[in-house]
């Protein structure tokens, strides 16, 4: 598979502890792999407080860019939480980007609270949707939830966006990132995750 822009820009992201930021780097090294130039930068401050943070990476086969999309230029919006993905897109969004959300919430404080009230599911998805040229959604919280493990929730999401064929990442080499970066006490686990969030594409 070739890329369909070069660079790629794609940002990755979610609130502080979903796993993005390992996403980011396991994508970016098997891209590496691949024989692309990959940069990424990372926003890693708010991830210790529970808030929003975000990858941004650039993919060429040509030369290096510098990490920073331009605003209005992402070509790619995987986010893990779906509030985060509407308020990316507001910056860095265009008629032509393409985004895969998780559409389970993560509560902010103030909402948990009582003092803020999160946006209505159903509009934010339907707002997202109208400003992608691609859009999927998938309860990633919930089918990571059906394994027993919350926490590979990153996981299913690369596994629909291996599936997707937008960036020239299969499932076989997520697999292979896997079973070569994860200790061996969780790897069955992790390959149910890619595989539940590939399937979860059809």
């Amino acid at each position: 598979m070739r890329l369909q822009k070069d660079p790629l820009n794609i940002i990755i992201c979610g609130i502080g502890g979903q796993g993005n930021i390992r996403m980011s780097r396991m994508i970016g090294k098997i891209l590496n792999g691949k024989g692309y130039y990959v940069n990424i930068g990372e926003t890693f401050g708010a991830a210790q407080r529970g808030g929003a943070v975000f990858s941004s990476m650039r993919v060429s086969k040509k030369r290096n860019y510098g990490p920073l999309i331009p605003e209005g230029q992402a070509h790619l919006i995987l986010s893990l939480e779906p509030l985060e993905a509407l308020r990316i897109l507001g910056k860095y969004g265009n008629p032509e980007v393409a985004c895969i959300v998780n559409s389970q919430p993560v509560w902010p404080v103030g909402v948990l609270a009582g003092e803020l009230e999160y946006p209505d599911l159903d509009q934010l998805q339907d707002a997202t949707r109208k400003l992608s040229r691609n859009f999927w959604a998938v309860d990633a919280t919930r089918l990571a939830m059906a394994l027993g493990a919350p926490i590979v929730a990153n996981i299913i999401m690369l596994g629909l966006l291996a599936e997707s064929n937008i960036i020239p990442v299969d499932i076989q080499d997520v697999q292979e990132e896997i079973r070569s970066s994860f200790p061996a006490s969780v790897v069955d686990l992790n390959l149910r995750a890619l595989y539940a969030g590939a399937h979860a594409l059809n």
